[in-house]
């Protein structure tokens, strides 16, 4: 027997980095509580750009994904 099952909600939340030189890079936020807060995704990825997560650069845009 066939049984519908609902999709477990996601644990992260995927960002594009667009840089003003055209460059981009993909950013991953865990917990919807962090991503909910634009300003807050902003920070993050000024944290991960000093731990070289992501490139250096100056960013244009951070725009979701998913």
């Amino acid at each position: 027997m066939y049984t519908f099952h609902k999709q477990a909600p996601a644990k992260s939340v995927m960002y594009t980095v667009t840089y003003k030189d055209g460059r981009t890079a993909y950013l991953w936020v865990d917990g919807n509580n962090k991503a909910a807060d634009d300003r807050l995704v902003g920070l993050i990825a000024k944290d991960q750009q000093e731990q070289g997560l992501i490139p250096d650069g100056t960013i244009a845009s951070i725009k979701r994904v998913r």
